[in-house]
């Protein structure tokens, strides 16, 4: 659910999504199609028919992995202290300007 409800907030121009094997539902694929992104998700093993994926660009995950770790390194997020959104937000915002601003 959360994955469709954010798919009209993403930015035009998007060929791409990675996602991983949790997000693998024919409904979800359907919507991404229809929008012109082609989706690079695994399938799930219990599907009976296994959907094909792009594996090189699957690779290029571990990217967003590594920032998330990176941002719970700071405690006020991985905490999740505050309790606006646009507070936690900010947070976040200024954690990721400052991990890229140190060139971690």
């Amino acid at each position: 659910r959360g994955a469709a409800l954010m798919l009209p907030r993403l930015p035009p121009g998007i060929r791409d999504l990675i996602a991983d094997r949790g997000y693998d539902s024919a409904r979800f694929r359907e919507a991404l199609i229809s929008r012109g992104i082609t989706p690079c998700i695994p399938s799930t093993r219990s599907r009976k028919r296994s959907i094909p994926h792009d594996a090189l660009l699957y690779r290029q995950r571990h990217r967003i992995e590594i920032m998330f770790g990176r941002l719970k390194d700071w405690r006020r997020i991985a905490m999740r202290y505050d309790r606006c959104a646009h507070t936690f937000f900010a947070a976040i915002t200024l954690a990721a300007t400052v991990i890229f601003w140190l060139g971690q």
